[in-house]
């Protein structure tokens, strides 16, 4: 049933997508603050088809996400969790010291000068 619901939603996001892309931009920003000589939804109104096609692939997508949330919510289970077993905190392992090596420079008999 999951498995289902995954391919609906990924269906329904893809051709939301083109809907979205396929349809018209307004003015530009004009619109928004009210400018531009065109109404809210232009000439012929909200009622159309690319519109309709995209609210109902927008409904799809909702449904198919509050579906998938409920399918795989949180499940309650019978078994305690492993976090929770145990004797008390861990201590880590302590790791034998090691010795680093010297480092030795050669002296070449070369001296540095500084600059004033």
């Amino acid at each position: 049933m999951e498995t289902l619901v995954i391919v609906i939603h990924v269906l329904a996001c893809v051709f939301l997508i083109g809907a979205v892309m396929l349809q018209s931009g307004h003015e530009g920003m004009g619109v928004i603050f009210g400018g531009g000589s065109s109404t809210m939804f232009g000439s012929t109104g909200a009622g159309g088809l690319l519109v309709k096609v995209t609210a109902g692939l927008a409904t799809v997508f909702l449904l198919t996400s509050l579906t998938y949330n409920v399918l795989t919510g949180n499940k309650v289970s019978n078994q305690e969790s492993i976090m929770l077993q145990g004797q008390g905190t861990v201590q880590p392992v302590p790791q034998p010291e090691q010795k680093k090596p010297a480092v030795q420079f050669k002296d070449t008999g070369a001296e540095t000068q500084k600059s004033e």
